[in-house]
């Protein structure tokens, strides 16, 4: 099998730690590795594949004559703004893992188990984009729902871990936890989030937009549309919850109308999907939780349950660790389809 040279740009970050993991978990051909941060991190040392790497800084030199197959991006918008650029031009094909790049008409936004078709498309940039992380888990859940019935409307509420305010996120809320149990809690400092996470819910994340929906709901709502090649409705409200990690989702889907759902049909198409599992006995409770998902690559849905009052409307609860198959494992999965792509011409 030919092997490939990767560069990981954000390579000390949350989700650049968890792709080194997720390239080693799926045996990823990698020849050589390049792992690139801020002139901060420089000099740190990462172990990939049982090898020791040193991050160096990333600059825009940094990729010449470096022969890098493919360059993952994920240390923030304004880093993919202003260097991918310079790994395209090298010769790489880009992964990027921020929004900068995603909604851009030119550049492919790709889920690999929705729309792995439009991978084709990243010649006429060399960049593909990685969605949001709520979007992923939950397109991945509308894709054989709206194959079966065809999907009119989606209203999401999302529970979202710390842990997708990076690092930092996850370190506030347990030092406010421990600030609790030694009954300093209003002491703890307030900086990742607008307000204090521990045993509290924010239905806050991104910034406001002008039609009083956040940046991050916008994302979910605009993300979906172009991933699945739709254009029906969707609404979204983003909370965050103190859970270190794994996002979960409560999704009411309207489909055409006539439709009359069969959960039983839904459960089916669900279970035959690709990285989808169903959990849904709530008899013996079992149904999907952070706690499940976490350090997985798979999407859990279960609480399947038809309208009380609509007959073409499904309520579902889906739970999937946003770092990995919200970041670090579709970022990888794109990749393996690149390559597919690439050795099949």
């Amino acid at each position: 099998m030919k092997k490939y040279n990767i560069a990981v740009v954000g390579a000390s970050g949350a989700v650049g730690e968890e792709l080194f993991r997720v390239l080693e978990e799926h045996n990823f051909p990698v020849a050589n590795m390049l792992p690139l941060a801020s002139s901060k991190s420089a000099g740190e040392k990462i172990e990939f594949n049982g090898k020791d790497y040193i991050i160096e800084e990333l600059t825009s030199t940094v990729f010449e004559n470096r022969d890098i197959d493919i360059a993952f991006f994920s240390a923030g918008g304004s880093i993919s703004a202003e260097f991918a650029k310079y790994a395209v031009e090298a010769g790489a094909v880009v992964i990027d893992n921020t929004s900068h790049f995603r909604m851009d008409p030119n550049i492919p936004l790709v889920v690999p188990e929705v729309n792995p078709e439009d991978i084709e498309l990243w010649e006429e940039r060399g960049i593909i984009a990685n969605p949001n992380c709520s979007t992923i888990q939950m397109v991945q859940l509308l894709k054989p729902l709206d194959d079966l019935y065809g999907i009119k409307r989606v209203d999401v509420s999302t529970y979202q871990a710390v842990s997708g305010a990076g690092k930092k996120g996850m370190e506030e809320l347990v030092y406010q936890m421990q600030a609790f149990f030694n009954f300093t809690l209003d002491d703890a400092k307030v900086e990742a989030f607008a307000h204090r996470i521990a045993l509290n819910v924010i239905p806050h994340i991104d910034t406001p937009q002008s039609n009083g929906y956040t940046k991050e709901e916008m994302k979910m709502v605009n993300e979906t549309n172009k991933i699945m090649h739709s254009n029906f409705a969707v609404s979204a409200t983003c909370v965050r919850v103190p859970v270190l990690r794994s996002h979960s989702e409560s999704i009411t889907i309207t489909f055409k109308e006539g439709v009359d759902v069969s959960v039983i049909e839904a459960k089916e198409a669900l279970a035959n999907f690709e990285n989808v599992v169903v959990v849904d006995d709530l008899e013996n409770n079992e149904y999907p939780m952070p706690l499940m998902a976490t350090d997985t690559d798979m999407t859990y849905v279960g609480r399947i349950r038809k309208d009380i009052f609509a007959p073409n409307m499904l309520h579902i609860w889906g739970v999937a660790d946003q770092v990995r198959v919200g970041a670090a494992t579709n970022a990888v999965r794109i990749a393996q389809k690149w390559i597919k792509l690439k050795e099949d011409v």
